[in-house]
């Protein structure tokens, strides 16, 4: 098990880019970050990085506004 944006998910040994479609974010829409246990991952690795058993996989969207 795993943690996506704080919710448990069973997807131990998926790769960042498949938990971002899953998410419905395009992986390469820009302003999105993703950290995995507090580590900035850049974006270069987002599709050969699988996320292991207990980590916790932020993704993060910057929004325009005020």
């Amino acid at each position: 098990m795993i943690f996506l944006n704080g919710e448990p998910r069973e997807r131990a040994g998926a790769t960042i880019s498949e938990l971002l479609v899953e998410l419905g974010v395009e992986a390469r829409a820009r302003g999105v970050a993703v950290a995995v246990d507090g580590e900035v991952v850049p974006r270069a690795e987002w599709d050969a990085r699988r996320v292991n058993e207990g980590e916790r996989v932020e993704a993060l969207s910057a929004m325009q506004g005020g």
